[in-house]
């Protein structure tokens, strides 16, 4: 059950759509829905921003709240079908330039970095002091990762399916370490890995890095990698590994169906390549339960699973984890080799934090903003980009990928965005060709504000010039 406001919201988007209220309509004081569904009166409130956020009402000061229908939805991107060659990988400089330039003076749409409204800032503060008094505990070198640290994710993997002990889990430096040392573990320089299309720059970072060339699946926005693509890969090339976010993939969302999952994991194990599994959003479903990762479903020990709380608690703290299952002592050597261990502090700091509740009561929160947040977003660009755009409806996490109409580039939105201090992810990033040129990936776990209002306004505008040229 969600939380009570989110109800009332959902009670009161039935009614609208059922015709009882209709558009331009006020809606009864907050004390009449107060008495009507038996709540506070800052529940009415609360739900009644919620509605906001998703495009049903808007406040009119002094006046209360009106309905306002959701702008006509609009569709989908479509899966591009192409066949692909291995090729090296080269990071693009663009993809440093927009980290560091959101952190000066533009209007963040571009990486997704949560909000720090929507982190557990005092939680995990209170829990960092907590574990700064361990005193010697803090000091030696946590390899392969705090027992404490390690036997909550045990706990955790256990209510996803995933039975393990803490001596099956290795603590990383965020999800990018544990993906890197598990390429390392399966590949050599070379190697050809499989990836989704498009697929999250980090990713295709990590095979750079590796040495490792790569052959893009057409990924579904909505269902996820290709398993057609993929097998037609399996038959074509001498795939090493394959590298997959089954769970809300960046940048479009996707969420593959247990049954596909099932079918990845198989299909994968039977030809006897590794499947590296990044679960990094699996925690911020937006609606129904916690989807389990293809992990839960893996029977020849052939799923290195790759997880952090960069993207839940904080992307500071560097804490991620791994579950190299056979390919232990391998990611163990190499996580040696490169840094040691990972910092003792966050670890206990987060083990506290999980240990005492903190981490679900917060995350039932979190869950409800992104989804707002998102459905918000999504109805921006409907009302400000022209016809022929297409929006990604995620299930979770917090990103939109936006594919722009025939003959418009993103990379000139990109551009022409960043002189006006709004920063975007240009779809180039998310693939070694240039295949998605038109779209853009956009960051929409912001709270709303005015900036973003119009930012998003002028976003649309400049696409609007592009198709004009």
């Amino acid at each position: 059950m969600g939380v009570l406001y989110s109800q009332v919201a959902d009670q009161l988007q039935a009614l609208i759509q059922e015709g009882v209220y209709r558009q331009g309509d006020r809606l009864p004081g907050v004390r009449v829905l107060s008495r009507q569904f038996g709540v506070s009166i800052s529940t009415v409130l609360q739900a009644h921003q919620t509605l906001e956020a998703r495009g049903y009402l808007e406040a009119r000061e002094r006046s209360g709240y009106f309905v306002r229908l959701p702008v006509q939805d609009v569709p989908e991107p479509s899966m591009l079908k192409h066949r692909s060659r291995p090729v090296p990988v080269t990071a693009r400089e663009m993809t440093l330039d927009l980290c560091a330039d959101e952190q000066k003076r533009m209007v963040p749409l571009a990486t997704a970095i949560p909000h720090p409204d929507y982190l557990p800032v005092r939680q995990i503060q209170q829990s960092t002091l907590w574990a700064a008094r361990r005193g010697l505990e803090t000091l030696d070198y946590a390899f392969p990762g705090k027992e404490s640290f390690r036997r909550q994710i045990a706990q955790r993997m256990a209510a996803i399916g995933v039975p393990v002990t803490p001596d099956d889990i290795l603590a990383t430096n965020g999800a990018q370490e544990a993906i890197i040392l598990a390429l390392r573990a399966v590949t050599q320089p070379g190697d050809i890995v499989a990836v989704e299309s498009p697929s999250f720059p980090g990713i295709l970072q990590a095979l750079e890095v590796v040495g490792l060339r790569v052959i893009e699946i057409p990924t579904h926005p909505s269902e996820g990698l290709s398993l057609e693509g993929l097998e037609l890969a399996l038959e074509q090339w001498p795939l090493k590994a394959c590298v997959v976010v089954t769970n809300h993939s960046n940048p479009m969302g996707a969420r593959m169906s247990d049954e596909r999952k099932k079918q990845l994991v198989s299909m994968l194990a039977a030809a006897d390549v590794p499947l590296i599994e990044d679960d990094i959003y699996g925690d911020l479903y937006h609606t129904g339960e916690r989807p389990r990762p293809a992990k839960a479903f893996d029977r020849a020990d052939n799923v290195i699973y790759c997880s952090s709380f960069s993207k839940t608690i904080s992307p500071g703290l560097r804490l991620g984890w791994m579950i190299p299952g056979r390919h232990m002592a391998s990611a163990r050597q190499h996580k040696y080799f490169v840094n040691l261990a990972t910092s003792s502090i966050p670890q206990l700091a987060v083990a506290h934090f999980l240990e005492q509740g903190g981490y679900d009561r917060y995350l039932r929160s979190a869950r409800q903003h992104y989804r707002e947040a998102t459905e918000r977003m999504r109805s921006a660009v409907a009302r400000s980009f022209p016809e022929g755009t297409a929006v990604s409806r995620p299930q979770g996490g917090f990103v939109l990928w936006v594919q722009l109409p025939e003959g418009v580039s993103g990379t000139e939105v990109y551009q022409r965005a960043r002189a006006e201090n709004i920063n975007v992810a240009p779809g180039l990033m998310f693939s070694t060709t240039n295949k998605f040129d038109n779209c853009l990936r956009l960051n929409g776990g912001n709270p709303w504000t005015g900036t973003i209002e119009k930012a998003v306004a002028r976003l649309g505008a400049l696409v609007h010039e592009e198709m004009g040229r």
